[in-house]
């Protein structure tokens, strides 16, 4: 199943085929191990990775560090459920480090992101601290080059 993983994370709109032919199995038996990592609940979603700085909406994108008191029963998990479920945040992560969980939040505006922290997040029992970063350009997601012309240009390998 890592073999299918890895070949939909790369191109999730593969054909059965296709992905049959590379993995050297029947389209079917590539269907059934889709559908059982569904099922699973391994793949959660199929997207397709957008260079945001393309499209014509000025979304502003920010990264939040939140530093939270764990519950004594809960830990982490209780706030963070509580977190996951505003519409603004996008991602979100248990980190280790200064801060406790890195949330990926998208507004309309630096208002909406600011509001967002100030009214919603810093207002919240156990958030006893952020640091707010905003996103200025993107150069790579999720294994995807954004803007890159000289793909052809080979890195170092030693110095």
């Amino acid at each position: 199943m890592n073999h299918l993983l890895a070949l939909l994370k790369e191109n999730a709109r593969i054909s059965l085929e296709d992905a049959a032919r590379q993995l050297q199995m029947t389209p079917e038996e590539v269907a059934a191990g889709m559908e059982a990592l569904e099922k699973e609940g391994v793949i959660r979603a199929y997207q397709a990775v957008v260079n945001e700085d393309k499209l014509a909406a000025d979304t502003v994108t920010a990264v939040i560090e939140v530093k939270v008191q764990p519950e004594r029963e809960g830990g982490f998990d209780r706030i963070a459920s509580r977190l996951a479920r505003y519409p603004e945040v996008t991602s979100m992560y248990l980190m280790s480090g200064q801060y406790d969980l890195m949330l990926f939040v998208e507004g309309d505006d630096l208002r909406t992101v600011a509001s967002f922290v100030s009214e919603k997040l810093s207002s919240i029992s156990g958030v006893t601290g952020t640091a707010t970063h905003f996103r200025l350009k993107t150069y790579k997601h999720h294994g995807v080059l954004m803007d890159f012309t000289h793909e052809t240009e080979r890195l170092q390998v030693s110095p």
